[in-house]
């Protein structure tokens, strides 16, 4: 049998004409996604809820922390929406850095902040994820609801089970997460549904500062 082209049609698996277009979308949305962002060096992905205001600390936090990366030439990514994501892609603007929105398609429409470089809109989540995992050197976590901690779960079981090498997964904000990290180790780590090692993976720190320190102790020391 010959080696599949470009020039060859798709071999016929008889899929559903609905199946075959769904199949297309997956595959058109991860190679825009791939050629967009092939070229835009170390970055680090920012994670929170859209529904943070501008005078909101984590808003705020989410904004200096872009503004010392970018300052150190890392790229931000976020989500591309309002609330943390926003204020990430707004702090890198401020300091003249690369700016990266992944946005996704929602039946409430989550419109694009306006302060990206590169704007680019997803219709699946998973292939959203891995892009925003992709292309980051490390993570920085800010309070979000259940689509926050759907980021946060995945990049702890990719690197959990060797998916992902090991880079900061930092958490932004002690008092929001503190709850959630005793809840691991009392009940997931102390049932032995998780290793006693799996939790460092974490970093729980108060503010930009600290978030910034760790991941720029990474980036610095060559990204592990």
């Amino acid at each position: 049998m010959p080696a599949p082209t470009d020039h060859m049609p798709p071999l016929d698996l008889g899929l559903s004409a609905q199946e075959q277009q769904r199949i297309a979308r997956i595959g058109e949305e991860l190679r825009e996604g791939i050629e967009s962002l092939a070229d835009i060096g170390p970055a680090v992905s920012i994670f929170g809820s859209a529904r943070s205001q501008p005078d909101d600390w984590e808003y705020q936090s989410s904004r200096q922390l872009a503004k010392i990366l970018s300052a150190r030439g890392i790229t931000v990514i976020t989500g591309g929406g309002p609330g943390v994501m926003e204020a990430g892609n707004l702090g890198a603007s401020e300091e003249n850095g690369k700016s990266v929105g992944l946005n996704i398609e929602l039946p409430h429409e989550q419109l694009a902040n306006p302060y990206l470089d590169i704007d680019l809109d997803f219709r699946y989540f998973f292939t959203r994820k891995f892009l925003l995992i992709r292309y980051a050197i490390g993570f920085a976590i800010f309070p979000g609801g259940f689509g926050t901690a759907d980021e946060l779960f995945e990049l702890l079981t990719l690197v959990q089970t060797g998916k992902l090498k090991q880079r900061p997964i930092v958490l932004v904000g002690e008092e929001y997460w503190g709850g959630l990290y005793q809840w691991l180790v009392q009940h997931m780590q102390a049932s032995g549904f998780i290793g006693d090692d799996d939790l460092a993976y974490l970093d729980i720190v108060a503010d930009a500062d600290a978030a910034a320190e760790i991941l720029l102790t990474y980036y610095n020391n060559g990204c592990g």
